[in-house]
């Protein structure tokens, strides 16, 4: 139901249209309603509603377009707002606020521009309950620019203003200017804490995100059931089991019963960190299980090996209520591929595909390769590649050249490696992969040329990356990295170990 947007986009001029203008434009998009918005219900009872209220004044019609906007007829609440213009009414901040909002929620941009540029001429842009609302339209609508000059044009910005622009500025991953922000911001509560948190765990700065977690705590501010799920993902991810338990107990602390979201986000971690006894714990706990918690349990016995407890809760999510999505299906079959269960991977991949083929994505079948080609079954690998319905990708190669290093085919390896090089020339990892297959096959020579060959094209390795939890804090290490702050102590124990190892 689009009543008023298709006349207002055709209308529509420039964003300096005046309230003069608007109000006539809307009078003449009026008689082009569409016939069907006329004899809705949802628009004769507003119809109705705004010619039935006596006195009507800006209070009264303002109310009565919060109503419906609150119950997201947002169409119905522009409609409304452009009859308050036809019969003289003159909108307020809150009219503004609302309208406004509506414009976002339905997407379009261009009737929050007209809208904006009415409540300029009526010298209402700088109020703070209209500039926040043209801050958030621009914010996910448009471009940022947009966004930071309606702000910088609110007069007085409150938590909400900085809020939104922060979480704009994140969108964009312009995480200094979001955290520079963030900084100056004359007030800050949980959502603002909540925005900056979500934000650097959404965008992979997972360290990042739990310092501003525990900087939260220390200000002395109560956490909410929206920041747990952010700050132990992000422990999650930096498998800092140590200070993801820590987080566990604060929010014991703080919530005393948790939501879904947090037991997810703990079975999850739990799992991350390769504590399955208490993923399985918190599972257990759990009321009000639904397809998260199966699949963060599924998908941590998984990538853990334990492929045959992933299967055994696959069975145990079956006979339950809760019915099984692509995320199970790519937990199970990385659960037979870690297990070596070809057999049953194939036999729960033909299960889906036969149960419902729109559940498979291309992951899966990129699973299924992998499954084989790390099996040895190289001929059934390449039959199922041929087979596809799709052209494949160089995930798919990537998988048969993983088998192909494992088990030292080197024909097929180098096929596999010119397919992913024909996609991507500057593909690192594909050469890495075929010198590493050619040197535990003992072919010295070819892993010279390979090499060589990498030299030549200025190709550099991406160094491995690895790290450990000590007392609450993680140490990170990059191959050939020598930056650590106690760099001098770590090889003087590991010459000591090293010693001790020659002396056995």
């Amino acid at each position: 139901m689009k009543p008023i947007l298709c006349r207002l986009r055709e209308i529509q001029r420039t964003v300096n249209t005046s309230a003069c203008a608007l109000l006539t434009e809307t009078q003449k998009a009026n008689a082009y309603l569409p016939r069907r918005l006329k004899t809705s219900e949802t628009f004769l009872t507003a119809h109705q509603v705004f010619d039935e209220t006596p006195d009507l004044n800006v209070v009264s019609a303002t109310t009565i377009i919060g109503s419906f906007a609150r119950q997201h007829h947002h169409e119905t609440a522009v409609y409304l707002f452009s009859r308050m213009l036809v019969l003289n009414i003159r909108p307020n901040e809150y009219t503004f606020g609302t309208v406004i909002h509506s414009s976002t929620a339905l997407g379009d941009l261009n009737i929050g521009k007209q809208l904006h540029a009415c409540a300029t001429k009526m010298g209402l842009h700088s109020n703070v309950f209209v500039g926040s609302a043209v801050l958030d339209l621009y914010a996910k609508l448009s471009i940022i620019q947009d966004a930071r000059r309606a702000f910088e044009e609110t007069q007085k910005p409150n938590v909400v203003s900085y809020t939104t622009l922060i979480c704009a500025y994140l969108k964009k991953e312009m995480l200094e200017d979001a955290l520079e922000l963030f900084r100056v911001m004359p007030e800050r509560n949980v959502v603002s804490w909540n925005a900056m948190i979500g934000g650097y765990s959404q965008t992979g700065h997972n360290e990042e995100a739990v310092n501003l977690f525990i900087e939260m705590l220390r200000n002395g501010l109560v956490p909410s059931q929206s920041t747990f799920p952010c700050a132990i993902i992000a422990a999650a991810n930096i498998a800092a089991l140590g200070i993801g338990r820590s987080f566990h107990a604060c929010a014991v602390k703080a919530l005393g019963k948790f939501d879904v979201f947090i037991s997810n986000s703990l079975i999850s971690f739990y799992a991350k960190c390769g504590s399955m006894e208490d993923s399985l714990l918190v599972f257990d706990k759990l009321r009000g299980r639904n397809i998260v918690s199966w699949n963060a349990l599924i998908c941590g016995y998984a990538q853990n090996g334990k492929g045959e407890e992933a299967i055994s809760f696959f069975e145990k999510m079956r006979v339950s209520d809760c019915k099984p999505n692509s995320v199970t299906v790519l937990g199970l079959l990385w659960a037979c591929n870690h297990a070596g269960l070809v057999d049953k991977g194939y036999s729960y991949f033909n299960q889906a595909r036969m149960e419902d083929a729109g559940i498979l994505k291309p992951e899966h079948y990129a699973c299924m390769v992998d499954l084989l080609s790390r099996s040895g079954c190289f001929r059934q690998a390449e039959e199922f590649i041929s087979d596809l319905p799709f052209e494949p990708g160089i995930g798919f190669w990537k998988a048969l050249l993983g088998g192909c290093q494992i088990h030292s085919n080197m024909e097929l390896g180098e096929f596999a490696a010119r397919r992913i090089l024909a996609l991507d020339p500057g593909d690192v990892s594909s050469y890495v992969m075929v010198s590493n297959a050619h040197s535990a096959a003992g072919r010295w020579q070819s892993v010279s040329t390979v090499r060589r060959e990498m030299k030549d094209k200025g190709m550099k390795r991406i160094p491995g990356c690895s790290w450990i939890e000590i007392r609450s804090k993680v140490h990170v290490f990059t191959t050939g990295d020598k930056n650590h702050d106690q760099m001098n102590e770590i090889y003087t124990v590991l010459e000591i170990l090293y010693r001790a190892f020659e002396g056995e």
